[in-house]
Formats: C-alpha cells, sequence, structure tokens
C-alpha cells in the first residue's frame, strides 16, 4: 500500500516486517531546463565515477598479474659466496676436514649449487701461495672467508681490512694482531682460539702419565706456524717443563722431507716423547707416523684425526666442534653480524684419544686410570 510521496508501508514477511520507502520525484513543467541539466550532470557524474571504477580495476588486474613475480624477486636468497683458505695442496688432502666444513654448513642450510658458491684454495704450505691465493679470494670478492690456519689468516689480513675474515686455528688471535681483545675483536677478523695457554702443562702430564719415566720431550714445530706462534708455544712448553722437572728440546722441521730426519735427532738426543706443532705436520701424518714408530718415540698431537697412522696419543679441541663454530661465524656474518662484533670463541670440548696398537709397538703399558679417562681408543 502506498500512502504518498515519501511515504512508508509496512508488508509482512515470515521473518518479521519489512519497512519500505519509497521516494517520487515530481517533473516541474515550468523549470524543464533545470532539471534536464540536473539529470544530464548525474549522469556525466556517475559515468565518471564508472571510468574511474574500471581503470581502477584494470590497474589492480595488472598489479596481480606482475605481483608473483616481484614477490619471487623479493624472496629469492641471494647466493653466497665463501671463500676457503686451506693450508693442504688439494682437496684430496683436506678431504675429511673439508667434509666437516661442507657438512656444517649444510646443517645452516648451506647447500652448493642451490644457495651457495665455494672458492677452495689449497697453499700446500707454501708462503708464496698463501699470499697469492688469500689475494685471489680476495679479488674474487666473496662474501667471507674462512682462513684454517694462522698463516692463511695472516696473508688475508695484509691484502683486505673488508672482506670478513673467520680464522679457524690461532694460538693467541691478540698477540698476532688479528684482534684488539677476545671479547671485541674490533675489525674484520674473527673466530677461535687454540686455547695453548691452557693445554701445555696439560698435554705434559699425559704424556708423563703415559710414560712414568719421562724426563726428556722434544717439540716439534714446522715453519707454518709463523714467527708469533712459534715463540709463543715454545715459552709455554719451556715453562710447564720447568714446572714439571722436565727438559725441552725445540726441534724445527722446514719441509715433509725433513720429517724423519727430525724424529732421528729427537731419538738420538735422548728425548722420549714428541709433541708436534704446525700445519705441515698435521697435514704429513702418515709420514710422521711412520717415523714415529720407526724410531720408536712416542708422539703427541693436538689433531685426534691423525693418531690412526701411528700415533700414541692427541689432546685438543674436537674438530668437529670446530667446524661447526666456525661454520656458525659464517652464518652470522652473511646475515649481517659484523666481525666486530663477534667475540672470539674458544673450545667447549677437549677429547683426549689414546692408540693402544701404537702403545704395543712401542712397549708402552698405558695406565687404566688414563685409558678410562679417554674419549676414544684405538685397539
Amino acid at each position: 500500500m502506498v500512502r504518498g510521496p515519501g511515504s512508508t508501508g509496512r508488508y509482512a514477511s515470515k521473518s518479521g516486517p519489512i519497512m519500505l520507502r519509497v521516494s517520487f520525484v515530481v517533473r516541474d513543467p515550468k523549470r524543464p531546463s533545470q532539471f534536464r541539466d540536473k539529470v544530464l550532470r548525474s549522469s556525466s557524474l556517475q559515468r565518471g565515477r564508472h571510468m574511474r571504477r574500471r581503470e581502477f580495476i584494470i590497474r589492480v588486474a595488472g598489479l596481480s598479474a606482475v605481483w608473483p613475480l616481484i614477490a619471487h624477486a623479493q624472496q629469492s636468497p641471494k647466493t653466497a659466496k665463501i671463500g676457503v683458505l686451506w693450508h693442504a695442496g688439494s682437496a684430496e688432502e683436506e678431504k675429511v676436514y673439508l667434509g666437516m666444513l661442507t657438512k656444517a654448513l649444510g646443517d645452516l642450510g648451506y647447500v652448493e649449487g642451490k644457495n651457495v658458491v665455494f672458492s677452495h684454495r689449497f697453499p700446500a704450505e707454501q708462503p708464496d701461495r698463501y699470499r697469492s691465493l688469500a689475494r685471489e679470494l680476495v679479488e674474487s670478492n666473496v662474501d667471507v672467508i674462512v682462513a684454517i690456519t694462522e698463516p692463511g689468516a695472516v696473508a688475508l689480513k695484509e691484502i683486505t681490512s673488508t672482506i670478513p675474515i673467520v680464522f679457524g686455528v690461532v694460538a693467541d688471535p691478540v698477540g698476532s694482531g688479528f684482534v684488539a681483545s677476545l671479547a671485541h675483536p674490533g675489525g674484520n677478523l674473527t673466530g677461535l682460539s687454540f686455547m695453548a695457554t691452557d693445554l701445555s702443562g696439560k698435554r705434559l702430564s699425559l704424556l708423563k702419565e703415559a710414560i712414568p719415566s719421562l724426563s726428556r720431550v722434544a717439540l716439534l714445530q714446522d715453519r707454518s706456524l709463523g714467527s708469533v706462534a712459534s715463540t709463543t708455544y715454545l715459552e709455554l712448553y719451556s715453562k710447564a717443563a720447568k714446572t714439571m722437572g722436565l727438559i725441552l728440546d725445540r726441534i724445527e722441521v722446514p719441509t715433509p722431507d725433513a720429517i724423519d730426519e727430525a724424529f732421528s735427532a729427537a731419538a738420538e738426543h735422548g728425548c722420549q716423547a714428541v709433541i708436534l706443532f704446525g700445519g705441515m705436520l698435521a697435514n704429513e701424518g702418515v709420514r710422521v707416523g711412520a717415523s714415529a714408530l720407526a724410531h720408536r718415540v712416542p708422539t703427541l698431537s693436538i689433531w685426534s684425526e691423525k693418531v690412526r697412522y701411528g700415533l700414541l696419543m692427541s689432546y685438543g679441541q674436537d674438530v668437529d666442534e670446530t667446524f661447526r663454530k666456525l661454520a656458525s661465524y659464517v652464518d652470522k656474518i652473511l646475515r649481517g653480524a659484523k666481525p666486530a662484533d663477534l667475540p672470539v670463541e674458544q673450545p667447549t670440548r677437549l677429547k683426549l684419544v689414546i692408540n693402544l696398537k701404537a702403545a704395543m709397538v712401542l712397549d708402552l703399558s698405558i695406565p687404566p686410570t688414563l685409558l678410562a679417562s679417554a674419549d676414544e681408543v684405538i685397539e
């Protein structure tokens, strides 16, 4: 029902009453032009609104078509470029450690061929090659470089002050001039301390426990250590030996061909045990072990992986843990952290490995208490 212009009527429905409002527009014959103009303006306004709405829809549709491409470009991770300056002469010689580093980075999501490119360099413990290969890595514009040993870190530090460098085997990072302090490195280098200060006396005491009659020990060092590290080790072990009433002889091993001669000299000097230091001696594990057994000199290394070649024992940081920590540094740097803000870390887990097979060849009886304290026994 209609009651007139602007009137309302009520209609019943199943859901309740519905209010209906009806509006009437009355045309005044005396003012046709005003009415017509009003209608035309309204029609034009509606067309404008429809046009703007159509343009908006077209633009949104176009944007929606390209948005997945934009989003993909923003979300696609950058391929990381990681340089590694090793110490041996080939990937085959570094096979064990290369595998450890690759796995540690893989566990953090860095997969070669997918989101990371590795640039490996192998200097074969040659000083000139350390410098030339370090320059190659710097000039290849990698994002971060891992220097496995101290000579590599030295070479890189001389060449770049901008590319982040993570060092892996450094006895005294502060004394070597790599960092301002362990807590606040302050430059483009950070990494792991080898904690030599705390382990010199412990290693000598382990040899003393295995060889109760021990009175003279030889410290074999190769030239890869550098003058600072070599002097530091000598001072530390000399002091610890004096405290324990032991005589310490230092024997330098300039090249792999001099290894057997060094063990011969140790035996001739009456040394009852040898402690090894240096990347070259670590790399020449097979030759070192053969010479140690041939000259019947019980030998201790800091590298557990080398014991199986004929050494008596090793005591040092867990190598697996070392490479996990190196990978963690690399990951943090690639995510935006600065080496200057990443404290130098020290080993949290130390590992003792004893080789009973070598002990039998050397006619040594290892005390049960020492065997019980070993993390690994080779039988």
